[in-house]
């Protein structure tokens, strides 16, 4: 009797644990359908561990049903890319925004949805805005994340062992290019212009604003007041043209990888660069002694510009079935946390939200520095005057400084070249 009893009573609990083990498989399945996956499109494949290890982790622990994936195209392909991602709609949820012309353009093919609503949105000042938002300032379509700053960095162990300063003035720098390759020891000045790109961003849109007086030269441009053939435009050719004998050997073959390479094993003195670089060396080269100086300035132009340039931000797919969790990422995004999380995982990326948040790399914080010392402007042809696809005034602007490095353009040619090229159908600028 005691015996059948324990039977019954094992039956019981097999029935018992089987009926557990059910109910516990469909909560887990339940749980995992509720749960939502999110994709970020990029162009910032070098972010990809940052992104995976320190920012998503902290989004999901706040919203563990919301799971996040950073899938980065290379920066050159991005573009192309995405708009073939768009048009097929396999494009992620969330689309990283490049500044002006290119993001305005997916907004108005109705690709990214407008944010005025999105909670956080008042974080940000139209300025910072400016950049992802309608010529008429009305729609902004993308959550500002970050600008960048153009200027120097240096290897400090290098000047030390030269006993160089850091140059302020044009004639300074050039002293300073002399004599590191006089010592035959290393490269003066670390770019190539196998991309074509860094002649322009970090060469010519680099030390030209001081030339040009930012804002003044860069509206001025827009209004078709004044030309890329003349005065401070023409100049920046000109100061541009004087960095090409203190280039690496070969470096009409040096990729912006190579240069990166060449700059973080210590071989070369003075890379001419933009504050996104820095978290790049910190991973290459913990042990280099970074610098940062900013864009020198010249004779009577001794007002520092800097290029402090709106870079990137994030908007939502048009075409996203997930656009509550998407809002729900957006809206962390403008938040003080992210900007913390963002500043400090990339340094040299800083924050356009108007909230508290510290830098603790000291090199991004010389960048951030530079905003007390000197005016602030943008790249001139990224708001309106690329929006032909060809000719295409930044593709034009990368080609000219990149010959002029070359040799095969002098500064007048570059100059002539692009500017011909905006008035061949830019209507303010036709004719001059």
């Amino acid at each position: 009797m005691a015996l059948l009893m324990e039977v019954k009573a094992m039956r019981k609990w097999l029935v018992f644990l089987f009926l557990s083990i059910v109910v516990m498989g469909l909560t887990g399945s339940a749980l995992a359908q509720n749960k939502v996956r999110l994709t970020i499109e990029s162009w910032r494949n070098d972010d990809l561990k940052i992104w995976q290890e320190t920012i998503l982790p902290a989004f999901m622990k706040k919203y563990p049903n919301i799971e996040v994936v950073f899938a980065p195209t290379a920066p050159t392909e991005y573009n192309a890319v995405l708009d073939t991602k768009l048009k097929a709609g396999t494009a992620g949820d969330l689309i990283t925004c490049r500044p002006f012309d290119k993001s305005l353009e997916l907004f108005n093919a109705k690709h990214l949805d407008s944010l005025n609503d999105l909670p956080g949105m008042n974080n940000f000042s139209a300025v910072a805005k400016a950049a992802w938002s309608t010529d008429d300032g009305k729609t902004t379509f993308c959550v500002p994340m970050a600008s960048v700053i153009h200027g120097f960095l240096y290897n400090r162990a290098i000047f030390r062992e030269l006993n160089l300063q850091v140059p302020t003035t044009e004639a300074q720098f050039l002293q300073v290019l002399q004599r590191i390759q006089q010592t035959g020891k290393y490269s003066p000045l670390v770019m190539g212009t196998k991309d074509q790109w860094e002649a322009a961003t970090m060469g010519y849109q680099n030390i030209g604003p001081t030339l040009w007086r930012g804002e003044t030269g860069r509206q001025g441009l827009i209004a078709g007041t004044q030309q890329y053939n003349k005065g401070g435009f023409l100049q920046a050719f000109e100061a541009l043209a004087k960095w090409r004998p203190f280039l690496p050997r070969g470096y009409q073959a040096l990729a912006y990888p190579d240069a990166q390479n060449l700059f973080a094993q210590g071989r070369g003195a003075i890379y001419p660069a933009g504050s996104w670089d820095i978290a790049t060396f910190r991973q290459m080269n913990p042990r280099l002694e970074l610098g940062a100086f900013k864009p020198y300035t010249f004779g009577t132009a001794s007002q520092c510009v800097i290029n402090d340039h709106p870079d990137i931000a994030i908007g939502l797919n048009s075409a996203s079935k997930n656009k509550e969790a998407a809002r729900t990422f957006l809206a962390w995004v403008a938040t003080a946390e992210f900007a913390q999380l963002y500043a400090n995982a990339l340094p040299g990326f800083f924050p356009l939200a108007n909230v508290q948040y510290t830098v603790s790399d000291p090199v991004a914080q010389t960048f951030l520095s530079w905003r007390k010392e000197c005016q602030a402007s943008f790249r001139t042809a990224y708001q309106i005057l690329s929006r032909n696809a060809n000719p295409n005034n930044e593709n034009d602007l990368w080609n000219a400084s990149a010959q002029v490095l070359n040799g095969t353009f002098t500064p007048k040619q570059a100059a002539d070249y692009v500017q011909s090229r905006l008035a061949s159908w830019y209507g303010p600028q036709k004719g001059k």
